[in-house]
């Protein structure tokens, strides 16, 4: 692939204020954030439950950004027409959470938004191979989805490398995003192996919100 990439920094508001957090989105937006990242959980398909559309809905006014839902529920086509009505532009979701795959791709383009596929730690990468003509984002879990706040697991760096190969081959314009333990010290590493959206939660809110710019850059490689 010719040319710099264009790094991306999707804070995740898992890791936010959650008393405040139309105040944390404008932050954010404020701060150079390219995407703000929303990711849901139901408690069945990961071991955790967090928030729904009409909080999505909610925050939607509070900033023009990109917002990156990443929906770890199954089955997850119930609820797909529901994010996107709520202002999600990206709907990710995991291969695993329904039978059909690629008529998930097919119900969120529908819907409106732009579909990407999750790739966890114990996902075959041929999951990817049938589906990567029809969507516009891979994301790359370099953690076990459920919880915010893990490490980095360092085998995933040579997945994020194959994958970007996968996606020059097609000559299309796919983001690739990793998820899971990015900081400053592995931020460089998941960029250098090949990605071009990093989603940050504890290392984007460090130090409070006279930090996230700083922050934000830090982890483009800008500061």
């Amino acid at each position: 692939m010719s040319g710099k990439r264009q790094i991306k920094i999707a804070p995740s508001i898992l890791a936010s204020d959650f008393a405040r957090l139309g105040e944390e989105v404008r932050s954010l937006d404020k701060a150079g954030a390219d995407y703000i990242h929303i990711d849901v959980m139901d408690g069945h398909f990961v071991p955790n439950i967090t928030i729904g559309p009409d909080l999505v809905k909610a925050l939607r006014p509070h900033t023009s950004k990109t917002f990156d839902v990443h929906l770890m529920i199954s089955p997850v086509d119930l609820y797909i027409d529901a994010f996107a009505r709520a202002g999600a532009n990206i709907i990710s979701f995991h291969p695993e959470a329904g039978a059909h795959p690629h008529r998930t791709v097919q119900a969120i383009r529908a819907a409106g938004a732009k579909p990407g596929l999750v790739l966890n730690p114990g996902t075959p990468l041929e999951a990817l191979d049938p589906l990567i003509g029809d969507i516009d984002l891979v994301l790359v879990m370099s953690v076990n989805p459920g919880f915010g706040g893990q490490s980095f697991i360092e085998s995933q760096l040579a997945r994020i490398a194959s994958i970007r190969k996968r996606i020059d081959a097609t000559g299309r314009d796919i983001e690739l995003e990793v998820d899971g333990g990015i900081n400053f010290d592995t931020a460089p590493r998941a960029i250098a192996a090949g990605a071009d959206v990093l989603v940050a939660g504890t290392a984007t809110f460090k130090g409070g919100e006279t930090a996230y710019a700083r922050n934000i850059a830090t982890l483009r490689g800008d500061a």
